[in-house]
């Protein structure tokens, strides 16, 4: 398949499933799998690393108003109640610590898991059951809204999240580091909502989260891969004007496709919830599992 078609085709995988609670790694690879294209050179390696950046970059650019209304209100919030310890900001950066250090000390397991579909098809199998119960579980909350007595939601705001639910949060976002397929949206969501947040609540701490969390690990990949630490390394005067462009198409179509994503998801989560990406990961789950089984060896 030409490259820059290949560039095109995988940064629209990639914006389109980084965010959405359905794994972008799964989607990557089976991508690969179905177009029979090896991506296993080290500048392959590096380029999911620059599409998933642009998809990244996508969140500060989107969420620019919020977040300066965030930084404009720190420590002590709109609403001046909140502390240096519980501003959504600081929330979002322990939560983020207590993913980061477990996943940096299981990365070697981590590597091992990437290539493995039973684990994929399992983990997108088994997501999708947790994310379509928990969503269930709160939907009827939902619907009456704020007033409701007795409702299992109590944080409708990001601004009433309270530190044990950014801990509770960033721990089960570890199980996406550790199991491909998981996804880190799906985590985090789950996460939140089973902590009592509101469908909106969830979801915006999920992406405020996923900026720190996946900077921080993209950038970190892609200086390996630069300094040669990464198993086929490619260094940036061995590519040549041909794989810079390729390298750019990727880049710019995960950004412009993930930035539309984001836009969509948020209008369709506060409308109808998670149930349709629940039934999607439950079928695509149970598809790569019967796949894994029919592969040789």
């Amino acid at each position: 398949m030409n490259d820059y078609i290949l560039s095109v085709l995988l940064g629209i995988i990639e914006g389109l499933t980084e965010f959405l609670p359905v794994s972008s790694t799964a989607h990557l690879r089976i991508a690969e799998a179905l177009l029979n294209v090896s991506m296993v050179s080290g500048y392959w390696k590096m380029y999911t690393i620059v599409i998933q950046l642009g998809a990244i970059l996508c969140l500060p650019v989107y969420f620019r108003a919020r977040l300066g209304e965030l930084f404009s209100t720190f420590p002590r919030g709109k609403r001046g109640d909140r502390t240096l310890l519980t501003h959504p900001l600081s929330l979002t950066i322990v939560a983020f610590v207590v993913t980061a250090i477990p996943s940096f000390l299981l990365v070697k397991v981590i590597g091992k898991h990437l290539e493995n579909f039973y684990i994929m098809g399992s983990s997108l199998l088994i997501g999708g059951i947790v994310m379509w119960l928990v969503d269930a579980m709160n939907a009827d909350s939902e619907r009456v809204g704020r007033q409701a007595s007795g409702s299992r939601i109590h944080t409708w705001d990001v601004e009433d999240m309270s530190l044990g639910q950014a801990l509770w949060i960033g721990a089960c976002q570890i199980l996406s580091a550790v199991f491909p397929g998981t996804s880190r949206s799906m985590s985090t969501i789950a996460a939140g909502q089973l902590a009592g947040m509101s469908r909106a609540s969830a979801l915006e701490f999920s992406f405020f989260l996923s900026i720190p969390t996946m900077v921080v690990a993209t950038c970190y990949d892609l200086l390996k891969s630069i300094m040669g630490k990464n198993e086929n390394p490619i260094g940036v005067s061995q590519i040549d004007t041909h794989g810079w462009v390729v390298l750019t198409i990727g880049f710019v179509v995960s950004f412009i496709v993930a930035y539309g994503a984001v836009a969509w998801f948020i209008a369709w989560v506060r409308r109808r919830g998670f149930a349709p990406f629940a039934v999607y990961r439950i079928i695509v789950g149970g598809a790569v599992l019967v796949w894994a089984s029919r592969l040789p060896g």
